[in-house]
């Protein structure tokens, strides 16, 4: 199978897979000859792979690591609808795929989830328990607390990473912009304080939700987290170290800016970014248009739906009252979000 949007290149393959929900949906594999490692990346919501194709290949050859990418169902040239449950599906089958057909092994596959992609990415990391690693980029710690600051989970949340991040075994790396406008770096803290095995996380200073790969401390902490995952275990103790310096080191990991020489490769690159204020300039189906607008608006609504949640804590009615916009929120989310 060829896409005509994507450049011939002698080491990309793109895919078709079955999902088990009986969806088809397209993958990208990337092969670097000197690679000892598999990232599988979960991108965010408002992208596909025409607008990852070239980041992708630019993580390969940094990394140097071998990198399959994948369009949720629904997305791109994906059949089916966006759901919580099809995402689920998706990375299961771009897993097999990775085992069946490349030969790749659980203990060298670094599961990569960006933004909403860390649903699908922690869902699959708690059950995978000799995972190399786990990167998370702009995590959410769920869907419902994106929109509100519930303290507890209800049954019609969706993403329910805060629950699940604690099954994780394997070394996590978390990056969090401190200016993030559509998931609050708060979500990236917490997560991190229920890590298993932590690693020292990048908090990127003036960092926005879709712009942390333009920061040139960004790729360096990544090359960094990956060269050290490949040390054999009983080498990681430099992992440990990392997080026990983290209170010397945060002032060094927050205060990363963007250089002078990036601000014009930032303007090109921010046309292919998840940028959901942008939504119409982006040449999806328009069917995806549609959907990825009805999210924008979701987002939207955030600030508003806040000023009311703090009723939340003062009656019982209120409560009943609020959990029941959040639900049908909720029930919105699930229709729009893969990512």
């Amino acid at each position: 199978m060829t896409l005509t949007s994507f450049p011939h290149r002698e080491n990309v393959e793109v895919l078709k897979l079955p999902t088990r929900r009986g969806n088809e949906i397209v993958a990208i594999y990337i092969r670097h000859p000197m690679a000892t490692s598999t990232l599988l990346y979960s991108h965010g919501n408002a992208a596909d792979l025409g607008q990852m194709y070239e980041l992708f290949i630019e993580l390969s050859i940094h990394l140097r690591v071998n990198l399959m990418g994948y369009d949720y169902s629904g997305y791109g040239q994906s059949s089916g609808k966006p759901s919580e449950q099809n995402t689920y599906a998706d990375i299961e089958a771009v897993y097999k795929c990775l085992e069946e057909s490349y030969g790749a092994k659980q203990e060298n596959i670094i599961l990569y989830g960006q933004s909403v992609g860390s649903g699908p990415t922690l869902d699959l990391a708690a059950r995978l328990p000799r995972l190399r690693a786990v990167v998370l980029h702009s995590p959410i710690l769920s869907g419902l607390r994106v929109m509100y600051p519930v303290k507890r989970t209800y049954w019609f949340d969706i993403y329910k990473n805060i629950d699940k991040i604690p099954l994780v075994n394997c070394p996590v790396l978390i990056i969090h912009g401190t200016a993030d406008e559509v998931v609050d770096c708060s979500h990236g803290k917490q997560l991190w304080e229920l890590c298993k095995e932590k690693y020292e996380p990048l908090w990127i200073k003036g960092g926005n939700h879709c712009d942390l790969e333009l920061y040139p401390g960004y790729i360096a902490h990544l090359k960094k987290f990956v060269h050290t995952v490949e040390k054999p275990a009983s080498r990681r103790s430099s992992c440990r170290r990392s997080t026990d310096r983290l209170e010397q080191t945060r002032r060094s990991t927050d205060c990363f800016e963007p250089s002078r020489k990036s601000t014009d490769r930032r303007e090109n690159l921010r046309q292919s970014t998840d940028r959901p204020e942008k939504l119409k300039g982006l040449e999806y189906k328009s069917n995806n248009v549609d959907k990825l607008e009805k999210c924008r608006m979701s987002f939207d609504q955030m600030e508003r739906s806040r000023r009311s949640v703090d009723c939340l804590e003062k009656s019982r009615k209120s409560i009943d009252h609020q959990l029941e916009r959040a639900r049908k929120s909720v029930d919105r989310l699930d229709r729009v979000w893969a990512g």
